[in-house]
């Protein structure tokens, strides 16, 4: 059997990249926000923090903030016609508009 090369963030080296001024910034007020149950958000990641960050293939991704898990939240989003239960950490979120 051939094993399997590379973890989940294997290929996503312009996916997960942040402009040159920003690198390395991570931001206190995204880092602390509040989120509602029920509230609409858009899944945008911050690769300069790996801890609560979601799978790539769900980067843009807009969904629902289920309820509070420690200090992430759990994001139901709609994978074509499936529903998924994503945990995020709140500095990989974005309200949406």
């Amino acid at each position: 059997m051939v094993q399997r090369r590379g973890g989940s963030r294997r290929k996503t080296r312009t996916k997960l990249k942040k402009p040159k001024q920003e690198k390395g910034k991570i931001s206190i007020r995204k880092f602390l926000a509040e989120y509602t149950v029920g509230e609409k958000v858009i899944l945008k990641g911050d690769p300069a923090l790996q801890k609560g960050m979601f799978h790539p293939r769900f980067k843009g991704k807009s969904g629902i903030v289920k309820k509070k898990t420690g200090s992430c939240y759990e994001v139901t989003i709609k994978d074509f016609t499936k529903k998924k239960i994503v945990v995020v950490h709140p500095i990989h979120l974005e309200r949406s508009k």
